[in-house]
């Protein structure tokens, strides 16, 4: 409302937010009646608001007719405006509408078909690596098969003179299969190989049974080392050299041993993430150590029955000696054989093995196979080991003879001194190198160097019967 148009309708009461029509309605009716009057009159206070209607109602039409041209121009700009805005909105989306038609023609068709393209390219990759190590896995699988002939020897099914370097090679190519099969994740070499079938049946076919032969053959000249030439023939167990044995035998019986040593270092299983220093030979150390247990126990039980019969504990003695002498020979032969490359196991570079040797009771890499097999004996030499083992479980023995009594108990008792000699003269004997062996350089044939262990072997017996 302009402000020369006074009003008498209150505007200001109308447009209060805290308005309310019911108690507008009755001041109304209040202020134009009396409040005790029965019949209320009703009349007056509808005229008055119909008049207030009619009053806003003029007001509204002339405040319309005066600005109607205004209005209307306005009206009118804003609809031009949004006529162009929306003109040039359309020719916006169109042109985006053509270009990205011309960008799905242009790329996205292309790319799809390119998608496809290298999803074909990326499985034929998958299916050629594949076949590339199958195929490397069957020819490893027929090499390994002719080179288990090539051992021949007994048991093999082959007349053939036995090739003990066969067990080398065909250790080496284990290991090249292992490798192989092993390497089975992802963008490795032997992904997938698990699933193709002609892989699993040379798995249980050809390389474990393989691998069972090579295990067992190596095992078995290990147990049958023998280059002491103190007795001429040998028992059932082992092959003794006699004293007639010549240069070409000995080499041999040597150069058999060093095949199954390096065959049994290869085929010893590998922890992940091994190390030279960290890798532990099983195989190696756990046949030796057999070869050792079985020395040990024949000369145990052969010298507690000489013990107990006097007369046969010369020859006693002298086998004793003779298997002693076979371990100083294995200790000499150990000593020279280095731990051959082994594709499993990695190397520590030069600032690693460094650090080791900075480092105070760090393990380094055994530089021969003595070393792994002294470190689980937990001793310095074999020799030692045999001599001291050996009296510690000889001392039971002597025990249970004098417990006894008897003929056996009087004639050990009264022999005393004679049983000394012969033990000390044993030990002695015994912790020389085999004629028949290499010269060693480390002066073990001085019987000098085994006062202690001749001590501990004669106070195991004599000690007994004071």
């Amino acid at each position: 409302m302009a402000d020369d148009e006074p009003s008498y309708i209150d505007y200001e009461a109308f447009l209060d937010p805290s308005f309310s029509t019911t108690s507008f309605a009755n001041s109304l009716v209040l202020a134009t009646n009396n409040a005790s009057d029965t019949p209320l009159d009703l009349s007056t206070p509808l005229s008055r608001v119909l008049f207030d209607v009619q009053e806003i109602d003029t007001h509204i039409d002339s405040l319309t007719t005066k600005s109607a041209l205004p209005l209307l121009e306005y009206t009118k700009d804003h609809a031009e405006s949004s006529g162009r805005v929306l003109s040039e909105v359309e020719a916006q989306v169109a042109s985006l509408t053509e270009g990205y038609k011309t960008l799905e023609k242009e790329v996205i068709e292309r790319y799809e078909a390119a998608e496809q393209v290298r999803l074909a390219a990326e499985r034929l990759c998958q299916t050629v690596k594949l076949g590339r190590a199958v195929a490397r896995c069957i020819m490893l699988g027929r090499q390994l098969e002719v080179q288990i002939g090539e051992m021949g020897g007994p048991g093999s099914g082959s007349a053939k003179r036995e090739d003990h370097r066969a067990m080398v090679r065909s250790s080496n190519t284990v290991v090249s299969l292992h490798q192989v099969l092993d390497a089975n994740g992802p963008g490795e070499e032997g992904e997938g190989l698990d699933r193709v079938d002609v892989i699993a049946t040379l798995k249980s076919e050809l390389l474990g049974p393989a691998e069972r032969t090579l295990v067992s053959r190596c095992q078995q000249i290990i147990r049958e080392f023998s280059m002491s030439s103190l007795l001429v023939t040998g028992g059932a167990s082992t092959q003794q050299i006699g004293a007639a044995a010549t240069y070409a035998q000995v080499e041999e019986t040597k150069s058999r041993t060093i095949s199954a040593l390096l065959a049994l270092y290869l085929l010893s299983p590998v922890p992940h993430e091994a190390t030279l220093a960290t890798f532990e030979p099983n195989l190696l150390v756990v046949a030796l150590q057999d070869y050792l247990q079985t020395a040990l126990k024949s000369s145990l039980a052969a010298l507690a029955r000489a013990l107990a019969t006097l007369p046969t504990l010369e020859r006693t003695l002298l086998e004793i000696s003779a298997r002693c002498q076979n371990i100083v020979a294995l200790e000499t032969l150990l000593e020279t054989v280095k731990p051959p490359s082994h594709p499993l196991v990695g190397k520590a570079g030069d600032e690693v093995q460094k650090a080791m040797r900075q480092r105070s009771g760090s393990r380094l890499p055994p530089q021969n196979f003595l070393q792994p097999l002294l470190h689980s004996l937990d001793t310095s030499s074999l020799p030692s080991y045999f001599w001291r083992s050996l009296a510690s479980w000889l001392s039971p023995r002597v025990r249970e003879i004098v417990n006894r009594g008897g003929v056996s108990a009087r004639t050990l008792r009264s022999n005393r001194d004679r049983v000394r000699e012969a033990i000390r003269e044993c030990v002695n004997r015994g912790s020389q190198l085999p004629t028949s062996s290499l010269r060693s350089t480390s002066g073990r044939t001085a019987a000098g160097n085994w006062e202690r262990e001749a001590a501990v072997m004669v106070s195991s017996i004599v000690g007994v019967l004071r």
